[in-house]
This record gives C-alpha cells, structure tokens and sequence, in this order.
C-alpha cells in the first residue's frame, strides 16, 4: 500500500514515501496539531492479514513505548485507520535525518575514533533495552542510524520481551529489508544472528551482545565478521569458526579493540561479556587510552583520543614510529603491502584542502576553530598536537615552500605567504578568486588569480605578477588552474579545464609547462587536482577514483596505463578540485567522499530560532528571495553530472520547480522587481555570460550580456531597467557593472578600482549600493551612491560580507568573519547615516565552494526572517587517509 502525498492519518498529513520493505513502509509526515515533522511506520497491506505480521508490528509498538534513551528512537502515537484502501496500522515515531550505518560502511570502514564512539552509543542504547527486559534480537547495520545527535537504535520488531532486570536521509525508523529478516525458527539476520539464535535456542542479552561484536568488527574493518557463498556456509562460519583478527584486516587496530570484540563474539554466551554495560565500559577505556595497550583491562581514565582540539588519530604509538620514518626520508625495509593511517579530524571542522608538506612530517589543512572562523593549521604526523596559525582567517588552497618553512595561500581576495612557525602573514598580489598555487625551488609562485583565466608567476619575495600560460582557443580553454611543480622547479602541471563542456569531454585534462614557454602539452584526461610521486607516477581523478600513471618527467610523457589507487575520493565538482597530496619520499593523503557540501534552507527569527525549512538537504547555493516573499531561487548542483541549474520552491513550502535545464552550468539567480523574471549567469560556449527569462518557467532565455569575462548577476535595480553585476578586469580585480536589460545601452562600470568588490546590492529606492571590498586589505562592507559619483561608507567594523538590505531601507545585514549575521540600522534623510552594527545570531552556513556562490542566506521582505542555507553535512568528518608504500598496492 502506498498511501497518497498529502492524505491523513488522524491529525498526521503525509508528506513523502521514505522507505518500504518486507515488514512496513515508512512515510515523512506533519502533526498538524504540534507542527512537527515525524515518521509514520504502517504494515503493508498485504501483510494487514496475517496474524504474524500484526504481531510483530504491535511488538515494536509496545516495545518502543517502553523505552526512553538518546540513542534509541521514540514512540510517539499508535494508531489505526480504515480507509479506501483497507485498514492501516501506524507508528508514529521520531524523526531522523541521516543515514543508516549500512549505508555509511558501504563506503569503507569507519576511523578508530568513529567506531569507539558509536559503538559506545549503541552498547548505552543496548543496556538501557536489556535493564528493561528487552532483547532486540535483529541488531545490524541497517537497524542503526547516523545522525548529527549520533546513533539511533531502530526496528524492535523482532524484539523479545521478558522480566526485566532491574524495576524501573532524510530516513527514520527503517523497516527489516526484505529478504534480509528471516522469519520462522531463524529470528534475525543471519550474518549477524549469535550460534543459539541459529540453533533456535532461547535468545538473552548476551546474543545482543553477539551481534554488538559483528557490528564493531564491520565498522572497524569494513568486513563482515563471517562470511559464506550460501547461507548454509554462513551458517557455519558463524557456528565454527573464527573471524581474522581485525588488525590484519585494518593493520591501525589497537589490541584491546581485537580482544572486546572477540569477547563478544565467543561461540559460548557464558565467555562473552555478561553485559552491554561490560562492552560499553571496554570501549571507553581503549577510548582514553587503552587501546595502545596490549592487554585488556580497566584503565584509568587518561583522556580522550580526540582531546588536544579533537585531532586524534589511530593508533598513536604506531604512527608516531612512522611519523619518524617519514621525516628521516628512510624507506621502510618493506611492507608487501600499503600501509594506512587515519588521521581523525575534529568535529565540524568542514575541512577544504589538505596538503602534505614536501618531506611528507606535515599536513597544513583549513578547518574551523572554535569560535567557526577558518584558519590554517599545521599537524607533524609524529604528534597529536595541531597548531594554528593566527592571521590566516578564511584561507584556500594552501601551499608550501620546497623547503617546507613556509607557506602560501589566499585569503580575503589576496595571495599571501606565512611562515610555517607562526608570525604575521604577507600579501604578495591580487587574487580576487583564485585556484590553487604553486612554489618552485627557484622562488617562483606560480597561481590562478581567477576562475576563467590563465597561471600567473610572481617572486616569493613579491613584485608584478607576469602571465605564464597561454589559452589555446583551438581547445576551448577557459581556465588554468591547480599548478604543481615537478622536482627539477622549471616544469610544472596543471589542470585545463573548458567551461563549455563537461568534467568527462576531452578537452578537460592535465597539461604539462614550463616557466620558459607560455605553451603547454597535453598529458592525460583528469578533471581534478593532480598530485606527482617521485620517481614518476602522475595521481589524478576520474570519476572520483584515484588513479596513477607513470610518468617520464624529462620527456613530458605518460607511460603505461592508469591502475587504480583508492575510491570514492572527496571531490568539490564546482571547482574541479580533490582532497589529494603526495610528499617527495612517496607518502600519499587523501580524504574519502563525505557530505560535506549538502545544505538544507532553513528559516530563523531575528533571535536565531529555528521557524521551519524549505525543500530537502541537498548541494544548493544563493537563495534568493522574490520581492513578495512567496517564492525563492536557489542553485542546486546534480550529485552526478555536476552541472548546476536554477530551481524555485514556493517559500511557504512545497517542491520545487526547475527555471532553467541547459547543459552548462545556470547559477546565481535574482529576480526583477516585478518578480516576473529571473536574471542568472549561464556558461556556454566557452563564456560565462548573463541571461533572463520567465520566473514561471516558459518562454525562452534571452541573453543580456555576452562578452569575455566572467559575469556574475548580483542584483535588479529597483526600476528594472538595470542588472548589477561581478566581473574581472585585464588584471583580475573584482569590478562591479551594470548592464541595461533588454539591449537598451552598453554595460557601464560603477565601481572600478585597484582593489576588488563584490556582493552588490541595491538600496531599496535606488539611491545606494552596498557592497562588500578588500580595499583594506580584508573584506568589509561599505555603501557608496549610485549611481556616484561620491565617497563610501565603511559599515563593518571586523570584517564583512555578503550585505542585504532590508526591503524598506532601513536595515543592512552581512555575515562577520566569525558566521555571525550583522545588523546596522540605517535612517531615512537627504545623506546616507547608519548605527554602528549588532549581532543576531550565528549561522552554521555553507559555505561558498565556487565562484557563483555569492549568497548563503535572504531576508524576508519584513526583515522579521532569514532564509539560510546551512550546512548540514556530516559533522564528523571523515578522516584524512595517509599511505606508504602505496605504490605497492594491487593494479601497479
């Protein structure tokens, strides 16, 4: 039975269909009397019959409504209904956003520090069941979610009731997937079903247990404990023998890890650990510490391993042996294998760039600190400390010097250099929106300044930076980006991409130079960062695979064929760019994909509480909100293809309808006055140029500027008859244009300087524009007349971006380096005045990843709500992966 969207059950409203399987379906739904989003969990139809179905459903009712735990999900209303259809029988349970842990480890095994905590939860959420005389009897993957809160316990439908023992994606509560329960003397899911379950004896606490340890085996190695090619195999894998011990598996695994999970997993309930408390207890002592022990025991608490600001890793004592190994440049006599290290990041670091230091002992990576400002950090990976560096705030695309004591980078529209150490950063030029850099031996930088133009080189030391590449316009080019030198620092690689084609055409791909020549060579198709190993492996990106491919440095030249060296690597489709690094003595970083670039809109009040949200979590930028407040614009990027179009959702809620559907990207909407019409940049042949069209989504786009530069719409005068704009001069500075609509005149600069501008917004009676410029050397707001001519007003008074005027005039936002939204109340008269500003509230936004991510967030027309679009990616990030010997590995 699939119930119909917008039908009810009682006072719950049905809203979508999130999952179905062999023992229920499972709808997203609004109690209409609380406003709240829940799940409802009914019996299939074709299961309403049977006696055992309606059993088991009302067991998971009872079940539930006997338990009150973080990490188990509740219970809120039972019910049933007769409808059209027949009768159906509803649980109305807790809503949850993430995934299940099937889903997660289809990804790979998960870091030590993961695995620890999780299974914590999980042996919390077991105890509290068992104390209340539950035994679930079906724990696996798929019965446990993965939420920002941590885990949830789902599915008691198989659930055992006895005495207790003590008186007292967005998914939900998944069903048991069919094909995977079985039903009948086997009650569970085989791989991790304990030997008496299998043998049809009397389950307890102790066969949770059993599977606890299946569970922890999997999360730690990505393997399933047992194994078999037929059920019967499986069978007996589980009756007679033994899993490989985990270190074998996952070489990073602490001893006292192997042995807790051994112990559950004891064929003999009696030599198991006794109770979920035993287990939960065991693994908070490898937790603090005593996982680098060789026995297993209590141990006094000694800290957890994500102490000193979260930055722990597996498998402590190995690594720092390691770590010496790497900075003494020695091989390791030989492992036959590759050997891995997981560094564990901090939580909600939303990590951008790692990069591994040439002599491979550092890592300098942008995270966030405490207070959620970006910086630079640098991690030895002989040590748990990570050091800051303070006067790198909003930094990208790190970089260091061959000797390793520096490094480069850019921030706040400039390139800039630090000394590894510490100490006061240096700005060498303008790099309004850059794409990666590079530092040769002979003291030559080589950058992108901006996203459509060639390399630049400029002296470490500064000076004028001088083109160094030159587009072939036989190929299409458009863009120059992520340098690299090779060893001898003349010659250098770099990636070429065509913004009027795909990631896949062939025209994309990596590209060969030389400080000497403005020419390049072609090399191999990628679509992403590269990396160069000594003595010869290029490292490149397909289809978020990670490839290698000899290669012959003297003669600029692949060699054999790609093989394959890791999966489903972290990859930023809008930029082209990979979490990938290698170090001269052959060490390799990479970052697995994680959802660090998913984004929900998201409504507030003035005072920062949460009102509601529009649409599902999805990779999306710029909201834009039409001047009647009744519809918003947003960018939505396809998780396949890559490309971006523009969508609208009705702002009261409800789905969204897609404006526009060209193959090129289509970005950065904003509406006319009227709000009948929407004007976005649009990439097509080989040009980023403005369009318009319907806001209702017929009729035909129209072109309102084609020219050479990139051009990105920033705002609609409030008469209509102008569109405000973002482009590049000969020198890549940051201007801001505007352009007549309906080719009624020539584009005219309005600000046009040595330093950059951007985010412009037009006051609400066309008097004033703000924007935001570096002109300070960081970015601040300010709002000059318009059309001019005149002075500025400098507004911010800590750094600033992204300004928006309330829809009166009354009121200016912008967003501070720290993620806090800004207010300064502005009064009416004959010359411009304004308060000093205040804060609202911080907002967890997400942040921009392509040159078209202008705007995170709108106001309401009443200045009263902001639409914002935060984050809500996976908090704990995932770990960054170091490889030796990785060339060792199988397809070399």
């Amino acid at each position: 039975m699939t119930l119909p969207i917008g039908s009810r059950l009682g006072p719950y409203e049905i809203l979508s269909l999130l999952g179905a399987g062999g023992m229920g379906e499972v709808y997203r739904a609004r109690d209409t009397r609380l406003e709240r989003t829940v799940a409802i969990k009914i019996l299939p139809a074709d299961r309403c019959g049977s006696p055992e179905a309606r059993q088991r459903f009302e067991r998971e009712a009872r079940t539930i409504s006997q338990l009150s735990h973080p990490h188990i999900c509740a219970l809120y209303d039972v019910g049933n209904q007769e409808t059209n259809r027949g009768r159906v029988d509803y649980l109305v349970m807790e809503h949850l956003e993430g995934e299940t842990l099937a889903d997660r480890l289809a990804k790979g095994p998960l870091p030590l520090e993961q695995t620890l905590r999780f299974g914590i939860e999980i042996a919390g959420a077991l105890h509290k069941a068992h104390r209340q005389g539950i035994v679930h009897r079906d724990l696996k993957p798929a019965n446990v979610m993965l939420t920002r809160a941590g885990i949830k316990l789902l599915d008691f439908g198989l659930a055992k009731i006895e005495a207790p023992v003590m008186p007292g994606g967005s998914l939900t509560a998944m069903p048991t997937r069919a094909g995977l329960t079985q039903e009948g003397a086997l009650l569970g899911t085989v791989p991790y079903m304990a030997p008496e379950q299998l043998e049809g004896k009397d389950a307890d606490p102790r066969t949770d247990i059993f599977a606890l340890g299946a569970v922890l085996y999997e999360m730690a190695t990505g393997r399933r404990a047992f194994s078999g090619t037929s059920q019967a195999s499986l069978i007996s894998a589980i009756m007679k023998e033994e899993p490989a011990p985990m270190a074998q598996v996952q070489p990073m695994t602490p001893p006292a890890l192997d042995h807790a999970v051994r112990t559950c997993l004891a064929k003999d309930p009696e030599e198991r650990w006794q109770s979920a408390n035993d287990v939960r207890n065991q693994l908070k002592w490898v937790a603090e510490g005593g996982g680098q022990a060789h026995g297993a025991g209590p141990h006094p608490a000694r800290g957890a391993v994500r102490e000193r600001l979260g930055w722990g890793v597996a498998a402590v004592a190995i690594l720092a042996a390691v770590g010496a190994w790497i900075v003494g440049g020695r091989r390791a006599p030989g492992p036959a294998v590759p050997v891995r290290l997981s560094v564990v990041l901090p939580e909600k670091s939303a990590l951008r760039a790692a990069v591994l230091s040439p002599d491979g002992s550092n890592i300098v990576v942008v995270a966030r600190d405490a207070q959620g400002k970006n910086l630079l950090w640098i991690r030895g990976l002989d040590s748990l400390a990570v050091q800051p560096l303070p006067g790198t705030e909003n930094p990208s695309f790190p970089f260091w010097s061959p000797d390793g004591r520096s490094i480069g980078f850019f921030a706040d529209g400039k390139l800039k250099k630090i000394a590894a150490a510490g100490g006061p950063p240096q700005t060498l030029c303008d790099a309004p929106v850059s794409r990666g850099g590079a530092w040769s031996p002979d003291g030559t930088i080589l950058f992108a300044p901006v996203t459509d133009g060639p390399l630049y080189r400029i002296a470490a030391s500064g000076g004028a930076p001088t083109m160094a590449t030159r587009f072939d316009p036989a190929r299409g080019e458009t863009s120059h980006r992520w340098p690299l030198f090779l060893p001898a620092g003349r010659r250098f690689l770099y990636l070429v991409a065509s913004f009027a084609n795909t990631a896949e055409q062939e025209r994309m791909g990596i590209y060969a130079g030389s400080l000497d020549s403005q020419e390049g060579k072609f090399l191999v198709r990628a679509n992403s960062t590269m990396a160069y190993v000594p003595p010869g492996y290029v490292l490149f990106l397909r289809e978020r695979n990670l490839f290698a491919q000899a290669f012959d440095a003297r003669e600029l030249g692949m060699t054999g064929d790609p093989f394959p060296v890791a999966e489903q690597i972290q990859y930023f489709p809008q930029v082209y760019g990979a979490v990938i690094s290698a170090a001269s003595n052959g060490t390799l970083l990479y970052q697995n994909t994680a959802a660090t670039s998913i984004s929900q809109l998201v409504w507030f009040d003035r005072g920062g509480r949460k009102l509601g949200s529009l649409g599902v979590p999805v990779d999306q930028a710029n909201p834009h909100i039409s001047p009647d407040g009744k519809k918003v614009a947003v960018d939505i990027t396809d998780p396949r293809s890559g490309n971006i179009d523009v969508w609208a959702y009705d702002s009261a809620g409800g789905i969204a309808t897609r404006l526009t559907s060209h193959p090129g990207i289509d970005a950065g909407a904003i509406w006319s006055p009227d709000g009948n019409r929407v004007a976005f940049t649009s990439v097509r042949e080989g040009h980023v140029d403005l369009f318009q069209r319907s806001s209702g989504g017929g009729g035909s786009e129209e072109p309102i500027l084609h020219s050479e530069r990139t051009k990105n719409p920033s705002d609609w005068s409030p008469d209509g008859r102008l569109v405000l704009f973002r482009t590049f001069d000969a020198q890549s500075n940051l201007e801001l244009w505007v352009v007549p609509v309906g080719g009624e005149g020539q584009p005219m600069p309005f600000i046009k300087a040595t330093y950059g501008v951007s985010n412009g917004q037009f006051s609400p009676d066309g008097r004033y524009v703000a924007y935001a410029s570096n002109e300070s050397g960081r970015w601040e707001i300010y709002v000059a007349p318009f059309p001019g001519p005149g002075g500025n007003w400098k507004l911010s008074s800590a750094g600033g971006s992204e300004p928006k005027w309330r829809r009166d005039g009354r009121e200016l936002f912008y967003i501070a380096p720290d993620g806090v939204l800004m207010a300064v109340a502005v009064r009416e008269g004959e010359a411009f005045d304004a308060d000093a500003p205040r804060p609202l509230f911080p907002l967890r936004r997400r942040e921009p990843i392509s040159a078209v991510d202008l705007f995170s967030y709108d106001v309401a027309p009443d200045g009263q709500r902001f639409l914002v679009n935060t984050d809500v990616g996976d908090s704990t990030t995932l770990p960054l992966t170091i490889v030796l010997n990785w060339a060792a590995g199988p397809g070399k």
